[in-house]
């Protein structure tokens, strides 16, 4: 039998030329690119920007906080900074990161495709995630708002400050997470390759694929609300407004059906960020492969039923409340699902701590916290006492910033290699998780505390028995502010002096590592080899490129070499 020579180096190696960075310059070719690849770069940018700000308002609230008396803010404005950085972080920054980002450069080469379903949908849904973002920032800094996040009713019918505006900013960001949602999911439809069933799909896939239907389903709902407060606020229709015999509850109810769901378009595709990196990094096929993908759709499907619990003390029916508390602890199930199979995983698989483990080990420990504790606010006795307190606020970032954020990192440290072809600097990658993960915890811990002592949230004064508490939370802030931005330094440094790497530096299985770093305008030079899922004896180390290369087994054709001649019997 015969074979080919097939050069690794460009097919597998470090992209110098004709890659996506390079195909066509300047801005005109970024601002009307059609490609997946630089749309998700964009993406990278606008939400580290977004995150940035977020962030920013952060640590003015917290700084604020550090002394029971004023400092800086009135409390005017502190309410109206709470509300700048709650609505970023949510609507601009977590909710479109990852799928945004990650999800956009990763989800089509990863299917070995050229880029996904609609390409035009997918720059449009860019381009509104601009546009409301705009919107968002200039009426909420330009005319003010203070009503927090959730535009509660009916405060935010009576207030004078920027409501309108700013929930037509958030409407607008809303089409744009359908439109990515609905472009991911006929992608996985239509565009896997020969020989991926769906059970054969990597687990980022399943997670995206979930995370999409969410999006599609949940989000037109937030679109009415924000849609019916707007004729609320501006034609006075008495939908929600008690004075008029409307009802400020069921704006609740329409919110937080959206909103519950948005909790998973958060926190799925971070899970499914850890499924990816703790199983290339553990050199180990992810244990209970079946369940941790349907578990994905589980949480999902759950994540429609469970909204009520934000709502045990506004008045519902027992029956209601025994319902949704129900509910609320079965969602449980599929969460706990995974994260035991990740531990399982890295039972006796070969753990190798780089920067994107070091993350992952980060969130299971933080996700812990932010899932156990949250029974205590499923439970109708407790969440009666901590409703409203600090506790919730340590929760939610323990959920949000803590595991979200946090997989982010991971996935943007793993990814990172491939997206622009250059090796980061691996210590200051650890010790910038080190930095991160106890900034987080000496910010978020305290809180508990407090909530559990009675110290309600979004209040600008507090007793002085609170003060230490406080204190040492806004030095957490800090210090995790600190954290992020020296990640944010080492990645942008190694743009300029980081070692080239080859297509495959860590030795991972699926299919985006089988082209160069940076990846070929059209992802892959040659049709890439589908072999078995995880299969970590599937690649071998190559010291032509400086990283791993598939194993071609026999009487199969290489990529770009001519096919194997069959020898007669």
């Amino acid at each position: 039998m015969g074979t080919a020579t097939v050069d690794n180096r460009r097919l597998y190696g470090h992209a110098p030329e004709n890659n996506y960075l390079k195909h066509t310059r300047g801005i005109a070719s970024w601002m009307f690119t059609l490609d997946h690849k630089r749309i998700g770069v964009m993406y990278l940018v606008g939400v580290t920007v977004t995150f940035l700000l977020g962030g920013f308002f952060a640590l003015v609230l917290r700084s604020e906080l550090f002394t029971p008396n004023k400092m800086f803010l009135t409390e005017a404005q502190y309410n109206q900074a709470f509300t700048l950085h709650g609505a970023i972080m949510v609507f601009a920054f977590i909710i479109p990161a990852i799928p945004g980002s990650i999800g956009n450069f990763v989800l089509p080469v990863m299917l070995g495709a050229k880029d996904v379903a609609f390409p035009r949908l997918n720059l449009s849904s860019f381009y509104l995630w601009v546009i409301g973002t705009f919107f968002l920032l200039v009426a909420m800094i330009a005319g003010g708002l203070d009503t927090g996040w959730t535009f509660y009713t009916p405060y935010s019918i009576q207030t004078p400050t920027n409501v309108v505006a700013a929930t037509f900013g958030a409407f607008i960001l809303g089409f744009s997470s359908i439109f990515t949602g609905l472009n991911f999911i006929v992608t996985i439809n239509t565009m896997r390759p020969p020989g991926m069933t769906w059970f054969k799909m990597p687990l980022f896939l399943w997670g995206m694929y979930s995370t999409s239907i969410i999006q599609v389903l949940a989000t037109p709902v937030l679109g009415i609300t924000l849609l019916l407060l707007i004729a609320e606020k501006l034609l006075g229709l008495g939908i929600f407004n008690p004075a008029q015999g409307g009802d400020p509850v069921l704006f609740q109810h329409f919110f937080w059906f959206y909103s519950h769901p948005a909790v998973y378009i958060m926190i799925l595709p971070g899970m499914a960020i850890i499924s990816e990196v703790i199983s290339t990094h553990s050199h180990k096929k992810v244990f209970g492969y079946t369940f941790v993908a349907l578990s994905s759709v589980a949480i999902a499907l759950l994540s429609f039923l469970v909204w009520g619990h934000h709502m045990f003390t506004s008045g519902q029916s027992s029956i209601s409340i025994v319902i949704f508390s129900a509910l609320t602890f079965s969602v449980a199930i599929p969460s706990a699902v995974k994260v035991y199979n990740w531990l399982a995983t890295m039972f006796r698989g070969e753990v190798v701590l780089t920067t994107p483990m070091c993350f992952a080990l980060a969130f299971l420990f933080l996700f812990g916290i932010g899932g156990l504790t949250g029974l205590f606010l499923g439970t109708l006795s407790t969440d009666v006492h901590l409703h409203d307190t600090y506790f919730v606020v340590a929760h939610f970032h323990y959920v949000m910033m803590g595991s979200t954020a946090v997989a982010f990192f991971a996935g943007v440290f793993h990814w990172w290699p491939k997206m622009f072809g250059r090796m980061y600097n691996e210590t200051m990658g650890r010790i910038t998780c080190l930095i991160v993960f106890v900034g987080f915890n000496l910010a978020f811990l305290p809180q508990f505390v407090m909530g559990s002592r009675g110290m309600p949230r979004r209040y600008a004064r507090y007793d002085e028995v609170f003060q230490i508490w406080h204190q040492l939370s806004t030095i957490g802030a800090l210090v995790l502010g600190l954290g992020i931005l020296l990640g944010i330094v080492v990645l942008v440094r190694s743009l300029f002096n980081g070692k080239r790497v080859s297509g495959n530096p860590w030795g991972a299985s699926t299919l985006e590592w089988q082209t160069t770093s940076p990846p070929h305008f059209h992802n892959f030079e040659f049709d890439p080899y589908v072999g078995g899922l995880y299969d970590y004896k599937g690649v071998k180390y190559d010291e032509s490129v400086e990283g791993y290369v598939p194993i071609i087994p026999p009487g199969v054709a290489a990529p770009g070499s001519a096919p194997v001649p069959q020898t007669a019997h």
